[in-house]
């Protein structure tokens, strides 16, 4: 068993931005990631996201990053900044490397992995969410292909089919009018989609971190922080609305074979359900620590775990977005800094 003073799992945005601060705090680490590459879940988005259409990527802590040409793949420029970054810092992350269980060992946590065993004083998880995609369950059998956002891989294989996109977020609006290009093209949500008119201030993002934190606080699943966001009114949605794109439809009440069906007997077929509906965190590696709550998440307090205060979730909650996660890592580390007894000085 290899012995250390924190494990960080992952190394997207999250687990980068931690091992940045532990780095700095002259602490020890060790960095375990299940990717085969640096990039996090960016080398896995699908190769048709450009850095145009992007939300944006925020600067891991010390180092910039400079955008690329608008038409570059993010699936290549963003694990490129990692990667570099990795380099600069001497981060060594180990990878593939899986993680199966964290276990209470009494004095020090413990952390099985493919690549053997971890004891460490603390642990920050930056697991993310992109292992975990989100399929809502409907009475019925469809006979058609159904995938989620996180099999899509472009618009080419939908040629002159009739597809329809499920979910209400930025991901599900992008992606039917890449589709809309080459195929027919449907569009259900559970909610009507509001789309914002106003410029995203840093009061209103203070104000969709504060719902999502009040939730985690409670012991409840964090909603996405992307998913309480409204969605951004551009010129290309608004280009689209005008040719008669984006025209929502309540969800439906079943699948059927030939696509899907409303309680009121009105019926839609299609060819193709393309799920656009989020993730869940991937914390299946933590259940020995018994941390979920009546409520179905974790109590947390900022990052800290409150039934288990050596555990940091960081990405998770409020914090799951790239400016949170750097946040959030500085904060850990603070925290676990204190807790371990680490001298403010050395940082």
């Amino acid at each position: 068993m290899a012995h250390t003073d924190v494990v960080v799992i992952g190394a997207g945005q999250a687990g980068l931005s931690s091992a940045y601060f532990l780095r700095r705090a002259g602490m020890d680490f060790a960095v375990l990631d299940a990717n085969p590459a640096p990039g996090g879940a960016w080398q896995h988005r699908w190769p048709t996201l450009r850095m145009a259409t992007v939300h944006g990527i925020f600067d891991l802590p010390g180092t910039r990053f400079t955008p690329p040409a608008p038409g570059e793949r993010a699936a290549a420029a963003v694990p490129a900044y990692f990667a570099a970054y990795e380099r600069e810092h001497d981060l060594r992350v180990h990878r593939p490397v899986t993680v199966s269980a964290v276990r209470d060992l009494g004095e020090r946590l413990g952390v099985e992995s493919s690549a053997g065993d971890f004891s460490a004083r603390a642990v920050i998880n930056a697991t993310g969410t992109w292992t975990r995609p989100f399929w809502p369950h409907y009475p019925g059998r469809f006979d058609g292909r159904q995938l989620h956002t996180a099999d899509y891989r472009g618009p080419d294989e939908f040629a002159g089919r009739r597809v329809l996109v499920v979910g209400g977020g930025t991901s599900a609006v992008q992606l039917q009018l890449e589709l809309a290009e080459v195929a027919e093209t449907f569009w259900v949500t559970r909610r009507p989609p509001e789309f914002r008119t106003e410029p995203f201030t840093h009061e209103y993002g203070r104000q969709i971190i504060a719902r999502v934190d009040e939730r985690v606080r409670a012991g409840l699943p964090p909603e996405s922080v992307v998913t309480a966001t409204e969605l951004s009114l551009t010129p290309e949605i608004v280009a689209a609305q005008r040719k008669g794109l984006l025209a929502r439809r309540p969800v439906f009440d079943r699948l059927v074979a030939g696509g899907v069906a409303w309680a009121d007997g009105t019926t839609l077929d299609v060819d193709v359900i393309l799920w656009c509906t989020g993730w869940r965190a991937a914390l299946d590696h933590l259940a020995p620590l018994g941390l979920r709550a009546p409520g179905g998440g974790i109590v947390m307090d900022g990052t800290r775990v409150v039934a288990e205060p050596r555990l940091h979730l960081v990405g998770y909650g409020p914090s799951a977005s790239t400016v949170g996660a750097n946040r959030a890592g500085r904060t850990a580390v603070r925290e676990i800094r204190r807790l371990l007894g680490v001298p403010a000085a050395v940082a």
